[in-house]
């Protein structure tokens, strides 16, 4: 190269060029491509760096050839090229190393256009490309975990708030795809109440402003559903230039857990309106100190008004110490026996002098959880004051002279009613006790399932969720058929008559009774020939021979024979004394056990509600009460013969009815049929919840439905000159109108009006003595929205 002075201009400017650049430069010169670089490139030199000024290419990188010189060929080809985060292997000042390099080689022609040298801009990536790969091995993990979480819906959206990513669980939950989602804003997954009100908007800004953002409410699905999440938002790391990235929401699905808290709401709500609704005071007092859960407004009403919930009797009550009411509780609570009291003197402080000395009677029932140890105690009864009054100003009344022998009458009259009302106490206590009692443990299910669904979703065990939400489903639908049973005993409940032939009746649930009882119990049915038809609602009866032949095979142990009877029965002036009915013609339906047999004791209290022989938890005691109310309600009655030893028949008489039985519909596969086009339902319900289900479910089957919520309203739509198919009412209602009299009305102004009653229980009264019109039916609460469409449907074709 010689001296500098001697060096070609050519290279002087480009050699001034590489040494002051702040970027790493390299320039190479003459035919060895003598090596010349500046301050910036030192570090890359490694130990070179001693030596290589100067020296031709070759020797300074001499362990890298093998891939320099094809691309120093290219470049003095006129090929210039540039490299990005092109792997080297070579000596550096870290030592023998893996590294990556972007560079550019470029030929540098003389004043001849000859090739006078190389130029390499060069700069070396390794800690970049190093970074690189970590993060993109970073984001596959955190990749495999989002896409793992299937039942948490993560997604991320940019400032503006449209999504920018879309998980696997997001899409399992909200059902759009990836590519769906992608771009849309986070309104998508939003109900369009939220969307209106900007609780989309109002999200992500609390979330920038805080760095977090709660996120427990409804949203919507593709198809329409809604899904209750639970979740939170935050805001993503700003990016390298410090811009906001926008935000990640996780949230997980918590429809099941919603729905089932909001069904057991319900539940309980309904629970206290029973309660509430009981003739007499009712409380509910739960641990051994007795603290009050519950008390209705007639408990109030003797007691006068007083901080109960969640305190103690003793807290609530501190005048009763010395009256004995405390030590009976611990009783009842310690035993877990029942407790019974006639006419016992109460003193309360907070009565005036002539209302502070009371007389109850009552009744302490223990309530028991679902392993059967006493939780709380029951307390019921009624505030006979006023008849113990009377009974002691009868006995006065008796001492006194002749003259007053007319008031003493009066008195005694009075007197004689009040007691009569009184002896209906311990029948109440039965009834209230065991109704607490049972529904107690229904309740204890329903909550006992619910908390596992919760737990098992907070620890991600979704395996085992619908084993529970069916617990918990048929808990509730057996406190149904418990409130069922009740009202069949009370005579309340709205039967559907029908001509039966009962002989058909028998054999269509033939194999239904031997599937039930057993192998082990032999089966006869004894059809009496030209059987009578009669006037009753079949699935009643059927279910009254069903629970027959249940109490027969418990009777039987060990196997034995059920004997089924039909016959026709003419009943004497003697025969129908003896079996108190009117004198006439009637069939007989009987079922005869080999069983155990009854006591005459057992006998006498058979038809008594929560009465039962059977152990703890195998019986309700509602199942012959059941029947007997049922007989009663359709003009007909029940007797029991039975021998200790030899078994026992039960007979259900029903009269004889001169009409042709109606002939036996084949079963047909039931479905929610449409409405047909312009078909009109004036619903009539002042519940608002069951209003708006029955009115989204028949809007959704095409109907066109009026609301109302009492009978006015009811009146003025059916006034109004509306085109009306359907009257769908509730039969208990407020406003002075019941269901039966709007249904007469509507009648009146559109006859031959379809009607259809929907209740929990109705007066016999408000239906017309428990029989029903041509063109009137009832659905009983609860029901499903699929049967109340079916029934609809069939009604109205």
């Amino acid at each position: 190269m010689g001296l500098p002075d001697a060096w070609p201009e050519g290279l002087k400017v480009a050699l001034s060029l590489v040494v002051n650049s702040p970027e790493s430069m390299i320039l190479c010169w003459g035919p060895e491509l003598h090596f010349f670089f500046n301050e910036t490139y030192i570090p890359l030199l490694g130990p070179r760096v001693d030596w290589a000024m100067g020296s031709p290419f070759d020797e300074v990188w001499a362990d890298a050839l093998a891939q320099a010189h094809p691309i120093i060929a290219a470049a003095m080809a006129g090929q210039s090229q540039r490299f990005n985060d092109l792997p080297w292997k070579l000596a550096t000042d870290r030592g023998q190393a893996d590294t990556w390099w972007t560079f550019s080689y470029s030929r540098i022609l003389g004043p001849d256009g000859a090739i006078a040298g190389l130029f390499i801009f060069t700069n070396e990536t390794t800690n970049k490309v190093l970074a690189d790969a970590a993060l993109k091995d970073s984001n596959e993990q955190l990749r495999l975990v989002i896409e793992g979480a299937k039942d948490h819906a993560i997604f991320t959206v940019d400032p503006a708030g449209h999504i920018t990513t879309w998980s696997a669980g997001a899409q399992a939950i909200f059902g759009w795809t990836a590519q769906e989602a992608l771009g849309q804003s986070v309104a998508l997954v939003f109900t369009p109440q939220d969307v209106a009100d900007g609780a989309h908007v109002r999200e992500l800004t609390l979330a920038a402003r805080t760095g977090h953002a709660h996120d427990e409410r409804w949203h919507i699905t593709k198809s329409g559903r809604r899904v209750f999440m639970n979740g939170s938002v935050h805001p993503l790391p700003d990016d390298t230039d410090g811009q906001p990235r926008g935000f990640i929401k996780i949230a997980r699905d918590d429809t099941v857990r919603q729905e089932a808290a909001a069904a057991r709401a319900q539940e309980v709500e309904r629970q206290r309106l029973s309660l509430q609704q009981m003739p007499g005071f009712v409380g509910i007092l739960s641990g051994p100190e007795h603290r009050y859960e519950y008390v209705n407004d007639a408990y109030v009403a003797i007691s006068g008004e007083r901080d109960f919930l969640g305190r103690t009797v003793r807290e609530v009550f501190p005048e009763l110490a010395g009256q004995g009411f405390y030590e009976l509780l611990d009783q009842v609570y310690a035993t877990g026996t029942a407790y019974t009291a006639r006419a016992m003197p109460l003193h309360l402080d907070n009565r005036t002098a002539s209302e502070a000395d009371r007389f109850i009677d009552f009744v302490y029932e223990p309530i028991r959880d679902a392993s059967g140890a006493v939780s709380g105690v029951f307390a019921g009864g009624y505030d006979v004051t006023d008849q113990v009054r009377a009974q002691r100003q009868l006995a006065e009344a008796n001492l006194g002279l002749e003259q007053r022998v007319d008031a003493t009458v009066r008195h005694l009259m009075a007197a004689e009613e009040a007691l009569r009302q009184a002896q209906k106490m311990e029948a109440v206590g039965q009834l209230t006790g065991g109704l607490a009692h049972d529904f107690n443990n229904l309740l204890g299910g329903i909550t006992s399932s619910l908390e596992l669904v919760q737990r098992h979703i907070a620890q991600g065990r979704i395996a085992d969720v619908d084993r529970y939400v069916v617990a918990a489903q048929g808990a509730a639908r057996r406190a149904a058929a418990l409130t069922h049973r009740l009202l069949a005993f009370s005579r309340r409940q709205t039967l559907d008559p029908k001509i039966v032939d009962v002989n058909l009746l028998v054999a269509g649930l033939e194999d239904l009774v031997r599937r039930t009882v057993g192998p082990s119990i032999e089966v006869t049915v004894v059809g009496s020939a030209s059987l009578w038809p009669t006037l009753v609602d079949a699935p009643q009866l059927e279910s009254a021979l069903l629970n027959l032949c249940i109490n027969a095979r418990d009777a039987m142990p060990d196997g034995g024979r059920i004997t089924i009877e039909t016959a026709n029965r003419w009943l004497d002036g003697q025969a129908a004394k003896t079996l108190t009915m009117a004198e006439g013609q009637y069939i007989s339906l009987s079922v005869t056990d080999t069983g155990t047999g009854m006591t005459p004791e057992v006998m006498a209290r058979a038809f008594e509600p929560f009465f039962t022989t059977k152990p703890l938890g195998q019986g309700t005691g509602l199942g012959l009460s059941m029947i007997y109310g049922f007989a009663q309600q359709s003009g007909g009655q029940v007797r029991i013969y039975s021998e200790v030893g030899a078994g026992t028949t039960v007979s259900i008489y029903l009269a004889r009815s001169t009409a042709s039985a109606e002939p036996a519909e084949l079963p047909a596969l039931e479905t929610v049929g449409r409405a047909s086009v312009g078909e009109t339902v004036l619903l009539v319900e002042d519940e608002p919840t069951i209003r708006m289900a029955v009115t989204d479910e028949l809007g959704e089957l095409g109907y066109t439905v009026l609301e109302a919520s009492d009978g006015k309203t009811a009146l003025r739509a059916l006034q109004s000159g509306a085109h009306i198919d359907l009257l769908l009412t509730d039969v208990g209602l407020p406003g002075g109108m019941n269901g039966r009299q709007i249904a007469d009305a509507a009648r009146t102004a559109l006859p031959g009006l379809k009607v259809l009653f929907i209740t929990g229980y109705a007066e016999n009264a408000m239906i017309g003595d428990g029989q029903l019109e041509p063109g009137m039916a009832v659905l009983t609460k609860p029901f499903s929205l699929e049967e109340l469409g079916i029934r609809i449907r069939e009604m109205l074709s």
